[in-house]
């Protein structure tokens, strides 16, 4: 674990399970079926799952093929909310955690390209695995604790963002597999 990841691993304690089903909770009952933030949830599990599956798997084969599926699922989801939600977040008079948000996706996904660099058989990329766990699971509960629900409280137009960030994740990742 590089000195970044200890100093971010400090700095964003983790939240319990607990706390973290409890935000999801909170944020599935403020969604509506077919609404932007049922997409979004809905693509929050499939990162969860993703992770297991990473976690499940036993050789360099399996770990990069389940490494695959999660960057797709996951970059699907980061441009989807990078192209439609944080600029609403935004103009919702949420510029501090749009910003925040940015941030976080950004350095995600530098994480995961550094896996993708680190031999799959090596314990190094179990260790870097988890440090990307952590962090995104972190930022799926501020998202599903604050951002979120601030979002569908604040912005006007929920219309806008149920059609267009279900455009954005298409666009990247409507084949739905990793080849």
């Amino acid at each position: 674990m590089s000195i970044v990841d200890k100093v971010l691993g400090a700095a964003t304690p983790p939240e319990s399970d607990e706390k973290r089903a409890e935000a999801t909770a909170k944020a599935r009952a403020a969604a509506r079926p077919g609404d932007w933030l049922s997409a979004a949830l809905d693509h929050h599990d499939q990162i969860r799952s993703c992770f297991d599956a990473c976690r499940a798997a036993q050789d360099g084969p399996s770990r990069v093929q389940a490494m695959k599926q999660l960057a797709l699922v996951l970059n699907g989801h980061a441009l989807a909310e990078e192209v439609v939600l944080y600029p609403a977040l935004a103009k919702a008079h949420e510029k501090a955690h749009a910003g925040l948000a940015y941030t976080e996706q950004t350095t995600a996904k530098m994480q995961m390209a550094e896996l993708e660099r680190i031999s799959p058989e090596d314990d190094a990329w179990v260790d870097k695995l988890e440090h990307i766990r952590g962090a995104v699971l972190h930022h799926i509960f501020e998202e599903e604790s604050v951002w979120f629900p601030e979002l569908k409280d604040k912005y006007e137009d929920q219309g806008f963002l149920d059609r267009r960030f279900v455009e954005e994740y298409e666009r990247y990742a409507g084949g739905g597999t990793a080849g």
